[in-house]
């Protein structure tokens, strides 16, 4: 099973500030991915630090996701420090100055260097496009090792990461079979599913559910849920996903939901 590292970038996680969601998120879906996540490192906005932790985990593992430091600021530092730490230069990328240059465009605002400097990448870097806010991830391969590096804010770093790491991860990471359902709850508000829904993926590691709503919170709730499990053979991604879909299955009914599994495949 490959390695990996998450690292998170930001004073504001060290300090209490921020919840860090991102590992707990990330975390799941590397699992899910056939990843075994090996370590977690939070460092601050300091660049020998920054350098440091990148270049101990490239020694290490064979994946490395970073989240934060892409932005704007003085203070958003992982691009060049985790160049440093890694012996890259760093240069400016022509296809992310398109997409930030687009994203400021479009909102009628100029572009200026504070954000033109989110187009400065590690030399050899791909950005990877961000299809709700500005930073572009960073994707680049450093002595057999990928590493990735992702916007802080998380609706931004799921957003980049759906579209354009995870396609890549199941091309590279050990081979993991996926079996899925998809059950139709009705009666149940989204706010009241949502606490079980956490409670069946923290019994299920290799598991991960998405809650579509549709109807009324306050009247007629109608939740499409889509339950994906991951497994090392087809058969423990079926007998994975079953599981979770039968734990959801009681606890929904028992707060009073009407269920209806609709749809089943595996790849």
């Amino acid at each position: 099973m490959k390695r990996a590292w998450i690292i998170s970038v930001g004073n504001e996680i060290l300090e209490g500030r921020v919840v860090n969601t991102n590992l707990a998120w990330l975390g799941r879906r590397l699992t899910f991915l056939g990843f075994l996540v090996e370590r977690a490192v939070a460092v601050r906005d300091d660049c020998e630090e920054i350098a440091l932790t990148f270049s101990e985990a490239v020694a290490r593992a064979d994946l490395v996701v970073s989240t934060g430091g892409l932005g704007p600021t003085f203070d958003d530092m992982t691009v060049p420090c985790a160049a440093r730490g890694l012996g890259l230069g760093v240069r400016l990328s022509e296809e992310a100055l398109r997409m930030v240059r687009e994203k400021y465009e479009s909102a009628g605002l100029e572009m200026t260097e504070h954000r033109r400097k989110m187009a400065i990448l590690p030399e050899g870097a791909k950005p990877l496009y961000n299809p709700v806010g500005t930073a572009p991830g960073v994707l680049l391969e450093v002595r057999g090792t990928l590493v990735i590096m992702l916007p802080g804010v998380p609706f931004e770093m799921k957003a980049i990461f759906e579209r354009e790491v995870e396609p890549v991860l199941r091309s590279v990471g050990a081979p993991v079979y996926v079996a899925e359902r998809v059950l139709t709850c009705r009666g149940v508000p989204e706010s009241s599913a949502a606490p079980l829904i956490e409670m069946v993926m923290k019994r299920h590691a290799r598991v991960y559910i998405k809650s579509h709503p549709s109807g009324s919170e306050l009247g007629e709730p109608v939740l499409r849920i889509h339950l994906s499990a991951s497994g090392d053979s087809p058969g423990e991604a079926e007998s994975n996903v079953l599981s979770a879909l039968n734990s959801l299955e009681e606890l929904l009914r028992e707060a009073g939901g009407e269920i209806e599994v609709s749809e089943s495949w595996s790849t």
